[in-house]
């Protein structure tokens, strides 16, 4: 038999090895350079895993140095909500915080603890500089802040409820990208679809218009509930990318054939683009450059016309679609304070009922929760898209941010087998609905509106699904006009197929709107 002789360095590696456990725990974990930001592949990383981990990211409970490396790969905009000191953690903002002397205090002593320490390095640095956005309701700011110690600052302060980055995401895409690098995020596909067929694809019904196949009542009952409402007198807010200038059914010809009597407003809250956080160009306009608020809109409210163009769901209700971001990944600050300011819109408006948004984000944002939070106290019933996967964000995480809120009714989309699914929606215990709509033999997804004409198109994804429930939700309190929110709620789950057991993947699964239109809860 042949000796094995190792050499001294092996034997030293055998060595370390038979007690690798004990000195592992020993030495330090390495510390990221406080000198230094975070690499975008450092902070992608480090977001991915706690999201595979927790299936959620919460700014607040990353480091300061984290934080501020965020900043410093994106465009240095923080989000920063402040409070008058002594206030408990977690308490409801009262409504008329920024007019409060204690809130206005809170929030100017924050704004000089903002301002000393970053002229300690730029002595030119002004208030005015510092801000970014207009101020809303929320006692929030929006400054920019180029300093680790800034962070650390705040941080300590108990006039300080959160510090958070409002510009990074993973895989975040450079700002003022042209439109064909849209299409990997929700946009640019909202042309006519070739092909639909007659009978299979959608049924012609009175007037002309196209049903189509996932309105069948073997799957939500909605044609059956037209019969008793058609969503009358419900006012449903689309918080999305808007909605396209030259789709007439979603303009003149809003009302038209058995729509009749119901208004549409088309808004915008997307702040002007911003160099170095200071704004320029014009200010943004309500169109739709992307084609994906446009198709939510139609497939949740479009006319039930004479032009032979797909019918909404809700094709009574009246719409307002607001441009809240440039496309469905909520990657840029100004999509952050777009959004943030559509949901203080709809919280305010007293006609509105629904309120419907098919974007979202992978990491948390405070300042949108304060928003979505005021807008829940004022008793709107709002819905959110569960999460459609881009190629790159497959399998990371569950139900995405704001859905995963409690205030938010998280919606995701199934198959026409009634079981599976769609490839590209997320399901997790968030979920609370499931809408029909794609189909297993050819991959058809719901028929809606293009960006213009009366050809229909199709979209897909957990965003068709939320706009679509939005429309059921519409019809439901139509026919209830003096209920709550909570009611209406009780209603949709009554109906709904998992009422008795509701399912960790699909909530309560999918609403038969005509049980729900129909059968008064006992």
């Amino acid at each position: 038999m042949r000796t094995l002789t190792l050499a001294p360095a092996a034997l030293l590696a055998l060595a370390l090895a038979s007690c690798s456990q004990e000195t592992t725990e020993q030495l330090p974990t390495p510390q990221p350079d406080p000198t230094t930001a975070l690499s975008i592949q450092q902070l992608d990383e480090q977001i991915l895993s706690t999201l595979k981990q927790s299936t959620q990211y919460d700014w607040n409970k990353a480091s300061a140095h984290t934080v501020w490396s965020a900043l410093e790969q994106s465009d240095h905009v923080l989000s920063v909500g402040y409070q008058p000191a002594g206030l408990q953690g977690g308490a409801a903002l009262p409504e008329d915080a920024r007019q409060s002397p204690e809130w206005q205090q809170a929030r100017a002593q924050v704004l000089a603890l903002i301002l000393a320490e970053e002229q300690k390095t730029n002595p030119e640095m002004t208030l005015e500089k510092l801000s970014v956005f207009e101020a809303n309701a929320l006692p929030v700011l929006t400054v920019t802040v180029r300093e680790l110690n800034t962070i650390k600052a705040l941080r300590a302060s108990v006039l300080v409820r959160y510090a958070e980055p409002m510009g990074y995401e993973p895989n975040r895409q450079p700002a003022n990208r042209p439109v064909a690098t849209l299409s990997s995020s929700g946009c640019g596909s909202n042309t006519a679809t070739v092909g639909l067929v007659a009978g299979s694809d959608y049924t012609v019904i009175s007037n002309g218009s196209k049903s189509s196949w996932n309105q069948q009542d073997v799957y939500h009952g909605i044609r059956a509930a037209w019969s008793q409402s058609t969503g009358r007198g419900s006012k449903v807010l689309i918080i999305d990318t808007g909605s396209s200038d030259t789709q007439e059914n979603l303009g003149s010809a809003f009302n038209q054939g058995l729509s009749t009597g119901r208004t549409v407003e088309r808004l915008v809250t997307l702040p002007r683009n911003t160099i170095f956080g200071i704004p320029y160009g014009d200010y943004e306009t309500p169109n739709d450059g992307c084609g994906h608020g446009t198709s939510m809109a139609g497939a949740c409210a479009a006319p039930r016309g004479t032009d032979g163009a797909s019918v909404g769901i809700a094709y009574n209700a009246s719409l307002i679609t607001v441009r809240a971001a440039e496309d469905v990944f909520l990657d840029a600050s100004r999509e952050v304070q777009g959004v943030t300011d559509a949901y203080l819109l709809a919280g305010n408006r007293a006609d509105v009922r629904v309120i419907s948004m098919s974007m979202g984000r992978l990491t948390s944002s405070s300042q949108m929760t304060d928003a979505i939070r005021y807008a829940y106290g004022k008793g709107k019933l709002i819905l959110c898209a569960a999460g459609t996967s881009f190629d790159w964000s497959a399998g990371v995480v569950g139900v995405i941010y704001p859905a995963s809120l409690p205030e938010a009714v998280a919606v995701t989309g199934v198959k026409d087998n009634l079981t599976t699914r769609c490839d590209e929606c997320h399901v997790g215990s968030d979920v609370e609905f499931t809408v029909v709509m794609q189909r297993s033999s050819n991959d058809r997804r719901p028929l809606t509106l293009a960006m213009s004409g009366d050809a229909p198109s199709t979209v897909g994804g957990s965003s068709v699904a939320t706009a679509s429930m939005a429309g059921m939700a519409a019809v439901v309190w139509s026919r209830y006009p003096t209920e709550t929110r909570a009611q209406i709620m009780s209603r949709l789950i009554a109906a709904s197929s998992n009422r008795t057991a509701r399912s960790s993947s699909f909530g309560w699964g999918r609403v038969n709107l005509a049980t729900a239109v129909g059968v008064p809860l006992n």
